[in-house]
């Protein structure tokens, strides 16, 4: 052995030999710890850190890059990547112009709201946004589903002054909730739509969406306004005496343009944004109804958003805040409300092409908007003898790229529960709605996080041959148990929810150990080993659920011990009395070493029978 190994005496008489003895490190006060936590929560990715050591100046000047991240790359902005952003900015409004026309029929809004929401946004973006690929605008499936949401409380064709008002009032309580919770530094709440869940979610919105266009490809007037497949096929069909060849024949093929068809897009008033702060419900039934509508697709928006930024941002080996990213979301949502605007975000199609052609900041963000905004003060007439079908075929094309079929199939080969999840998501939104179809990815979510946590994953180890190493025996079968020793690892933190679990699941490993050793005459087990390494907290239950396991193993006449707590697990292990009662020479460095000390213990038991 080592030549700092000491020795321990049991309380049975035995000597133990540590080789390096597992220490506890200096607690903290309650004040410290909860403070930890907290800070653990909220500031995980330390914010505050730039601002150590600096001077008083040097602080305000990154305070105010903090807030306005265009501050941080302006200075140093060159003609080079002007050009860069010109063409990328020009090839993005290019693509965002028609898909805006088309997603505000999603949205339920007038054609000119959609064009509205391409200005204002972006420009507000591009001062308080850090991706510099993303391409902001309306969405597809913020447009659907805050579509599908809004008519369940007023009727757009009756009442349709009252549901464009009920639109900017969602978007701003959109915002006002994607702002909070950057503010606030609660973004973790939009992780619990697993990859996934979207996934599913999107290949279901996104044939929804398809089929919602045959109205306009077809040129049907009594079109339902429900979402579901059974309830569009039924309208599809009980209208064949409304179908109309030509409007078939242009917006699939594109081989005509305009007047051969009877519905056109309409007029679109010229002009920029007209402020509508005065049209926001602050009050009532209506504003409570907004309200409800602005927090799902705040939801739905700061996903989609965040996870577009991230994305182009590890392409470009760059880092976005998270937190920041959302209240530019929500600044530029409640902008956007006093503007004319409904709810915008982070487009994957246009920040797909932003990234391929080269973009270098967000000014290709302004350079968009500026395209919008000349169209707004001198194009929009020539939109008026647009058909609808060509709107419809190109919301069609723009949505066909949200079902992922690949991504499907690798999540079915990685893990059949994601994939539940996924399906169930789809099938939620294709054959109910879409608020039904996200309830059902959340909901599904949830159960596989409880899943993992009340069920974690443990193994038996074994040791590698030819090494000190010590691993999972169904990973590597060819891995040798060592006679009379037990040694089992827990692969997560032990909480309430779990501890009877894990409590269960080693006496099962232990009767199933023992019942092999009856029929192999083989050496009966005197010590148990636990791998902590990978448990990374431990609560009261947990605690309790192993003193329980001790007093089970000590009627049976087996040792309990312990390798590599981390440093939370020994200080309420040791908190708790827990480790001076079952000893602190049971508790090892390593699994190799705690094997490697009962081994003797065992030899030495042996040796003086004999």
């Amino acid at each position: 052995m080592a030549s700092d190994e000491r020795e321990s005496r049991t309380g049975h008489g035995e000597v133990v030999p540590l080789v390096h003895k597992v220490e506890v490190p200096p607690k903290r006060n309650v004040f410290q710890e909860i403070g930890s936590e907290l800070w653990e929560l909220f500031f995980h990715d330390a914010p505050v850190d730039q601002f150590k050591g600096q001077t008083k100046m040097k602080k305000g000047i990154l305070s105010l890059k903090f807030i306005f991240p265009i501050l941080d790359w302006i200075p140093k902005y060159n003609y080079k990547m002007l050009i860069a952003d010109i063409i990328s900015g020009c090839t993005i409004a290019s693509l965002a112009i028609p898909q805006d026309l088309g997603y505000a029929k999603l949205a339920g809004v007038p054609p000119v709201n959609g064009l509205y929401s391409s200005f204002v946004p972006p420009l507000v973006y591009a001062v308080f946004g850090s991706s510099r690929d993303i391409a902001i605008g309306p969405v597809a499936v913020v447009s659907l589903l805050m579509g599908t949401l809004l008519k369940q409380e007023i009727d757009p064709i009756q009442d349709p002054v009252n549901y464009l008002k009920l639109a900017f009032t969602a978007t701003f309580f959109c915002g006002i909730f994607q702002a909070g919770l950057g503010v606030f530094r609660l973004g973790f709440v939009t992780e619990f739509l697993s990859h996934a869940a979207i996934v599913g979610f999107m290949a279901g919105a996104a044939i929804t969406i398809a089929l919602q266009q045959l109205k306009g490809l077809l040129n049907i007037t009594n079109f339902t306004t429900d979402t579901d497949f059974v309830s569009v096929m039924r309208s599809v069909f009980g209208h064949i005496d409304e179908w109309n060849w030509r409007s078939i024949v242009i917006g699939l093929a594109f081989l005509a343009f305009l007047i051969t068809t009877k519905t056109m897009v309409g007029h679109i008033k010229k002009g920029i944004n007209p402020v509508s702060i005065g049209d926001i419900f602050f009050s009532g039934s209506l504003a409570a109804a907004g309200a409800k509508v602005g927090l799902i697709a705040a939801i739905i928006a700061l996903t989609e958003g965040v996870a577009i930024g991230r994305t182009f941002a590890a392409l470009r080996d760059y880092h976005i805040d998270g937190n920041k990213e959302m209240i530019a979301f929500g600044v530029m949502n409640l902008c956007g409300s006093f503007t004319s605007c409904y709810v915008a975000t982070g487009s994957f199609s246009r920040s797909a092409v932003n990234y391929q052609s080269g973009v270098c900041t967000a000014m290709s963000n302004v350079i968009m908007a500026i395209v919008v905004l000349v169209t707004l003060l001198v194009l929009t007439p020539l939109f008026k003898y647009t058909p609808n079908c060509i709107l419809s075929a190109i919301i069609i094309s723009a949505v066909l790229s949200l079902i992922d079929l690949r991504a499907a199939l690798l999540i079915w080969k990685i893990d059949k529960f994601d994939f539940l999840a996924c399906l169930g998501a789809f099938v939620g939104v294709f054959f109910v709605s879409v608020e039904i179809g996200l309830l059902i990815a959340v909901c599904i979510s949830f159960v596989k996080i409880l899943y993992n946590v009340t069920r974690p994953h443990t193994a038996r180890l074994g040791n590698i041959p030819g090494t000190n190493v010590y691993r999972n025996v169904t990973q590597y079968p060819n891995a040798t148990l060592v006679p009379g020793i037990l040694a089992i690892r827990v692969d997560a933190a032990i909480y309430f929810s779990n501890s009877n679990y894990i409590h269960d699941k080693i006496l099962h490993y232990l009767e199933e150990e023992m019942q092999r050793l009856s029929k192999s005459d083989g050496a009966p087990i005197k010590y148990l080993i636990v791998d902590l390494t990978p448990v990374t907290n431990i609560d009261t239950s947990g605690i309790i659920a192993f003193e329980e396991l001790e007093k089970t193993l000590k009627r049976k006449n087996i040792q309990l011990a312990f390798a590599n707590p981390g440093a939370s697990v020994i200080i309420k292990l040791d908190d708790s009395k827990f480790l001076a009662h079952l000893g602190s020479e049971w508790v090892f460095f390593t699994v190799s070493e705690a094997i490697q000390v009962c081994t003797m213990l065992l030899n030495q038991s042996a040796s003086e029978q004999v």
